[in-house]
């Protein structure tokens, strides 16, 4: 009786944690597309559910990383299996607490340093502080500071290109037409390359991923190619004229820094002289940046923005279904551990997903979504910088790119640091004051809390639930 009862706290205890992490790790993929504007958030939503839902359910059967991946020394709970379902239990509750409050302050976490933080609470309450692999620990604190740093790098040169390439060019839409194409083809590979290299395990292809790379390759290229012929079909507006190139405004204003340093430098008639010339520069910098605000209203801009508001739902859709795949282990991995430890009375940790607690999962992530995420999506997509479907593209390939990387070197990747890093590295292309200083702070201060104060909810919960069942 008192196993059928766990069992059905734990089934309560996984839908809601599902629900956490459609709330505020799902919210993370969608709040670029929807702060750029290239979507609403309704339609984000509905486009992120689907590829959420069908990523987590068809290719989401992973066990349990937390406890596979060696953070807790699965030797301790041998001798007693109720205890390891308690532990989980506790990991569980704990994370979707710490995540539903992170949500209720729009604060973006990630879901797997929670769970290991909460992991690791249980772990060394049940095995002592040796049972657990500090290492990987520090490895996983030390991924705050290099993912966000390799995604942003990524993005920032990523959106310099679109700028000097495109934004900047005599004709934007004409190059638009050349480089769309490109991005295309490497915005598929990228993301498809990630899908295939995550490790998904019940990911059994019929052919070796040699093949499967070539396979990816040739439906990159075929995209492209469709692409291609669909952006030639946008007319462009014979009557647009170009009073001063844009390059122009961004030569003045390295001018006016090296005068300004001279300036500083300089004493009596020389500092005048220099001073008169800054002054006469300051105007022609601000007279010429009026007449070039065609980037910014002009028919032809607006064609170039919506091209790349097409491009971020093709990203979006890409990298909502790899995030299904991947991280709704985070929820019913641990259910899943739980429901066959009772079910055989002996520690499971390595069995696949059922089909139904799959179901289960994926359906909650998709509730999450749809009811709460919007909390979230504000504060990636509004309150960190300004966001364009140019610079919302360069946030999602760059994220893209970082998560292929980190997956290929196995290194601990989140999907929320690679995201916001790449909105601050698009942040930093426009200018240090583009940027909400005071929301990075809290956004880092909840990153750097999240692993200590998951672990002391889970061991808090592991004694009320031992308290109770044991």
């Amino acid at each position: 009786m008192e196993l059928k009862i766990l069992e059905f706290l734990t089934l309560i205890v996984g839908i809601y944690m599902a629900w956490n992490i459609g709330a505020n790790d799902v919210a993370n993929a969608i709040s670029t597309s929807v702060g750029s504007k290239a979507l609403t958030l309704k339609k984000a939503v509905i486009i992120a559910a689907l590829l959420e839902f069908f990523g987590a359910y068809f290719l989401g059967g992973n066990v349990s990383q937390t406890i596979q991946s060696g953070i807790v020394n699965p030797d301790v709970f041998k001798n007693d299996y109720l205890i390891f379902i308690l532990g989980m239990m506790s990991a569980l509750l704990a994370t979707g607490l710490w995540l539903n409050f992170a949500s209720y302050l729009r604060m973006p976490v990630s879901t797997t340093h929670a769970i290991i933080g909460a992991v690791v609470g249980f772990g060394s309450v049940i095995g002592g502080v040796h049972a657990v692999n500090w290492t990987l620990v520090l490895q996983i604190a030390l991924s705050w500071i290099i993912t966000p740093a390799i995604s942003g790098v990524i993005s920032y040169y990523i959106f310099i290109f679109l700028q000097r390439k495109i934004l900047y060019s005599l004709s934007p839409l004409k190059a638009t037409k050349k480089i769309v194409p490109i991005l295309v083809f490497f915005t598929i590979f990228v993301f498809l390359q990630s899908l295939i290299f995550s490790k998904i395990t019940n990911l059994k292809l019929p052919f070796s991923t040699s093949f499967a790379f070539i396979i990816v390759l040739i439906l990159a290229l075929a995209i492209a190619v469709i692409s291609y012929f669909l952006i030639n079909k946008i007319k462009i507006d014979s009557c647009h004229v170009v009073l001063h190139h844009p390059n122009q405004v961004l030569s003045l204003e390295k001018a006016h820094k090296h005068l300004l340093r001279l300036k500083l430098s300089s004493k009596g008639d020389t500092k005048e002289k220099v001073s008169k010339i800054t002054n006469e520069v300051n105007e022609m910098l601000s007279d010429i940046k009026e007449k070039t605000k065609f980037s910014e209203m002009s028919k032809e801009y607006l064609k170039v923005e919506k091209v790349f508001g097409f491009l971020q739902i093709i990203s979006l859709s890409l990298i909502a279904f790899a995030h299904g795949s991947n991280d709704v282990a985070n929820a019913i991995g641990p259910v899943s551990a739980i429901i066959q430890t009772i079910n055989l009375k002996n520690v499971n940790i390595s069995g696949l997903v059922p089909p139904w607690i799959l179901l289960i999962g994926a359906s909650g992530i998709v509730l999450g979504l749809a009811t709460w995420g919007y909390r979230v999506v504000e504060t990636i997509g509004h309150k960190i910088t300004t966001l364009t479907p140019t610079r919302g593209f360069s946030a999602e390939f760059g994220a893209a790119t970082t998560i292929l990387i980190a997956s290929k070197l196995a290194l601990p990747i989140s999907t929320t640091h690679a995201l916001v890093g790449s909105v601050l590295g698009v942040g930093l292309a426009k200018g240090l004051t583009s940027l909400n200083l005071k929301m990075l702070k809290d956004i880092v201060l909840s990153w750097i809390i999240t692993l200590p104060i998951c672990a002391i909810l889970s061991i808090l919960v592991f004694y009320l639930l031992k308290f109770f069942f044991y």
